[in-house]
């Protein structure tokens, strides 16, 4: 399964804390694309569908049904960090922004859903923020890159510890790392090169394969039921492209009615693609979705979301229904998608405004989201999503 920094699903940059005005905190969504260089699933276009063209404010918890969301403990100040979910169902997060003078952390912390405590486990190698993270088929992790960073380590839950491992080809911020069927995993965007390259868990080396079409910045990814990975957006145009692992080359599939950055990609059961929302290089934010058909090789327009989300989290669910969680610039609303009806409905208020974090399913089917950023800076509290 990928994960994706987000968004991610998204980019790495150096984040103002103190109280921020509502267009500082709208646009946070922009500056971090503008300051890292890179767009994840861009649109060009301002009159993309779906799309709302200023800062909108949260809505009211109380304008909601009751929240399911609830606090479970705290976690270090973090953002842009990577959070991968364990053989035994303990969450793995690790790295993220920012020590003293922005430096990327190197501590990392497992949350064990049992006990719903935080605690420390072995340090990194080396600081990372905006890496890509993936669990291996031997229930080690590989995380990879980061700002400015082109290395990549492993995680070994055994011994709590983490040791490096090959190389990558190319430095990589804000790229998607998916696990394919042979084990092996695919590493795409974070660069500016129209190209990828595959890590070899038992070689423990990285090594060039076919290249996308386009410059894909950070796209997102999704592995398909037949083993071919879906790439979408992180070229500022509307394509699509399909990854064949046993040819080692893309090739095009469909175009998405809009062009997105920081949207999300997500597999549902039936082997559909719901990619969803995203925005127009840090604006407008749009409530558009599309949804992928790998039988028909085409995309169409699917629900649209009651509040825009850039930078979100969306997680399938147990009951196949999609979690949709915060972003820009909603920040604390969450959505339901349900792929039978092909609508949205709302899913409560967090217990705080978040962008830049990350979302888990847990194996007893409740969400865990942690990390972020919102218009008070960092968020320590992390909190529990229960359907």
């Amino acid at each position: 399964m990928a994960i994706r920094i987000r968004g991610a699903q998204t980019l790495p940059s150096r984040v103002n804390r103190g109280r921020r005005s509502a267009f500082a905190a709208a646009t946070l969504g922009f500056l971090a694309v503008a300051l890292a260089g890179v767009a994840g699933c861009s649109d060009t276009s301002p009159a993309a569908s779906g799309a709302v063209s200023g800062p909108t404010p949260s809505p009211n918890a109380s304008s909601i049904a009751p929240s399911p969301f609830t606090v479970t403990g705290q976690t270090a100040s973090r953002y842009y960090q990577s959070a991968t979910v364990l053989a035994d169902g303990r969450v793995l997060i690790a790295g993220g922004c920012c020590a003293a003078n922005s430096a990327a952390l190197d501590t990392a912390e497992l949350y064990d859903p049992k006990t719903g405590q935080f605690s420390s486990t072995g340090s990194m190698t080396t600081g990372r923020r905006g890496q890509a993270a993936v669990l291996l088929a031997d229930g080690r992790v590989l995380i990879a890159g980061g700002v400015d960073d082109d290395t990549a380590e492993i995680y070994d839950p055994a011994r709590g510890a983490f040791h490096s491992t090959g190389k990558m080809t190319v430095t990589r911020s804000g790229a998607t790392a998916t696990l394919l069927k042979d084990g092996r995993v695919l590493v795409i965007g974070g660069s500016g090169f129209a190209d990828a390259e595959l890590y070899d868990p038992v070689s423990g080396t990285f090594a060039k394969t076919g290249a996308p079409a386009v410059v894909r910045f950070s796209p997102a990814t999704t592995l398909l039921p037949g083993g071919m990975v879906l790439v979408v957006g992180g070229s500022g145009d509307a394509t699509a492209e399909l990854y064949d692992p046993t040819s080692g080359t893309f090739r095009s599939t469909g175009v998405m009615t809009t062009t997105r950055s920081e949207c999300t990609a997500t597999l549902l059961n039936d082997g559909r693609v719901l990619v969803a929302g995203g925005s127009v290089l840090g604006l407008p934010f749009l409530k558009s979705t599309d949804l992928y058909d790998p039988k028909l090789g085409t995309f169409t327009a699917s629900g649209t979301m009651a509040f825009a989300h850039s930078g979100h989290t969306a997680t399938l669910l147990k009951d196949g229904r999609v979690l949709i969680t915060g972003g820009m610039p909603t920040l604390t609303v969450a959505e339901l998608y349900d792929p039978r009806t092909g609508k949205f409905t709302l899913a409560g208020s967090m217990t705080t405004d978040r962008s830049v974090t990350t979302a888990n399913l847990l194996n007893d089917g409740r969400v865990l989201i942690s990390g972020g950023t919102g218009a008070y800076g960092s968020v320590v509290a992390a909190e529990l999503y229960t359907p």
